[in-house]
């Protein structure tokens, strides 16, 4: 009757240890997801930001649509850097997270000038945030390596 309950014993403890390790694989999978998704929102993102700064310069209605995509991604930022990577990820996370703290100032000063109407064309030169962005932008290719 004794070795029954420490086989049984050993058994729950192996399929404990296996559901954790399924949880972990699926955590990271929908990780992956995730931050793949987000880092083509930053890519597209910053593909659109020099025009559409251009086009604010001298119009209300773009400056309004920049404002609008720049408070978004800002809060697509903060949302990504409060996400709980799986330990396979957590260095190209933390990575990301450096980028988007970095972009995050660089938002607040452009939307303080969008606000500000002092937006003007050297602006988005003078500006380290389309550089920031493209270092988000450069991690796909690592995250694509962790979804495969």
């Amino acid at each position: 009757m004794e070795m029954k309950k420490i086989m049984v014993f050993f058994f729950a403890i192996f399929l404990l240890a296996g559901c954790s390790l399924v949880e972990e694989v699926s955590n990271g999978v929908n990780y992956v997801a995730e931050a793949t998704e987000f880092v083509e929102e930053v890519s597209i993102f910053t593909q659109e930001i020099p025009t559409l700064t251009e086009q604010a310069v001298t119009d209300e209605q773009a400056r309004m649509e920049l404002e609008t995509k720049l408070v978004e991604m800002k809060e697509d930022m903060e949302e990504f850097n409060s996400l709980q990577a799986p330990d396979m990820a957590a260095d190209v996370h933390q990575q990301i997270v450096e980028y988007n703290n970095a972009a995050l100032k660089n938002i607040d000063s452009y939307l303080e000038m969008v606000e500000n109407g002092t937006l003007d064309i050297t602006a988005i030169e003078e500006n380290e945030l389309i550089q920031s962005l493209q270092e988000i932008s450069k991690t796909l290719d690592l995250l694509r390596e962790f979804g495969q």
